[in-house]
């Protein structure tokens, strides 16, 4: 090799180590923090480190979403059919009657006045004695305030001795009042009911107890009726109660009530029953009386027909 063969290669070499350092600084190197250097590692994988914190699930694992409530479907041909109120009659004679019969109630229940009286929104639906179309009435009454534009309606099988609201709505047995007060169950939403009915939702009377008297002046039905009461500010709730002269629950209940609707049988119910009947509620500041079954009819007065109770002929029934 001549002298300029080796000059030419020596400056291939030269050039050559020249420029390894500055292609080594161009090749993307991997971060790998060193062992123990918890604080350096995060900050040197910020976006592995972000991705885990912020992960959100989809959905809400089922055990923790909250309860929902059941729907009860009511037949409202077979409600119409016992002459009853259905929201797809609006212009029933028996609807328009009830119009009459709730309109004092639904503005004591929305009094806002100095004078307003408490708890007005609970109404008891009650009568003296068995068979005078108390259940008939609560359920006509409730499914009528329910077709108002401004309140939301919660029906309470209270007959907690002989429940008959489930029975005549053609629904099974369910668990319900007795059930949360003797503390079988911890959520209202548990045994509430909603209905096809829009804004009606029912409170099934539940499973019979020995002791219902005590439960219902518990005050476990103190913090019951509060949560009713107060849960919503457009809700009424209506109360089918045991008949004043046959049980004590009835007396018990009607103490929180801020409205009592006595039911009295035309033509069977004496004087002296309505009067005893008052004596027990007599704490209560609000007592209306509706005179239900009927033969005869008034000037301006609406007239429906009222289930039959076994009876023959389907009685009128007028409100008084």
């Amino acid at each position: 090799m001549s002298l300029i063969e080796k000059a030419a290669q020596r400056l291939d070499q030269l050039k050559q180590a020249s420029a390894e350092p500055g292609d080594e600084q161009l090749q993307p190197q991997a971060v790998r923090p060193a062992a123990g250097a918890g604080h350096d590692a995060a900050a040197a994988a910020p976006a592995k480190s972000l991705t885990q914190s912020s992960e959100v699930p989809l959905t809400v694992p089922l055990a923790q979403a909250a309860p929902v409530s059941r729907t009860a479907y009511i037949d409202l041909d077979a409600l119409a059919a016992k002459g009853m109120v259905t929201p797809d009659q609006p212009r029933s004679a028996i609807a328009e009657e009830f119009r009459v019969i709730k309109r004092p109630l639904l503005r004591n229940a929305t009094d806002t006045s100095a004078v307003r009286i408490e708890n007005a929104n609970l109404i008891m639906v009650t009568s003296a004695l068995p068979g005078e179309g108390k259940t008939f009435s609560a359920i006509n009454l409730a499914i009528s305030m329910a077709m108002e534009l401004d309140y939301t309606v919660l029906l309470v099988d209270a007959d907690v001795s002989r429940p008959s609201v489930f029975r005549q709505l053609g629904l099974p047995p369910e668990r319900g009042l007795m059930d949360v007060l003797a503390g079988e169950v911890t959520d209202l939403s548990e045994v509430l009911l909603r209905t096809n009915i829009e804004k009606l939702s029912i409170l099934p009377a539940g499973m019979p107890h020995q002791r219902a008297t005590e439960l219902l002046a518990s005050e476990n039905m103190n913090r019951l009726l509060k949560q009713i009461a107060s849960r919503y500010s457009d809700r009424i709730v209506i109360f089918d109660s045991p008949p004043l002269l046959v049980t004590t629950e009835s007396r018990v209940l009607a103490t929180h009530m801020g409205q009592v609707l006595i039911v009295v049988e035309a033509e069977r119910t004496t004087h002296a029953s309505v009067k005893q009947a008052l004596s027990t509620i007599e704490s209560c500041p609000i007592k209306l009386m509706m005179l239900n079954k009927s033969r005869q009819s008034g000037p301006g007065a609406y007239y429906g027909y009222g289930y039959g109770y076994g009876y023959g002929e389907k009685p009128r029934e007028t409100a008084a």
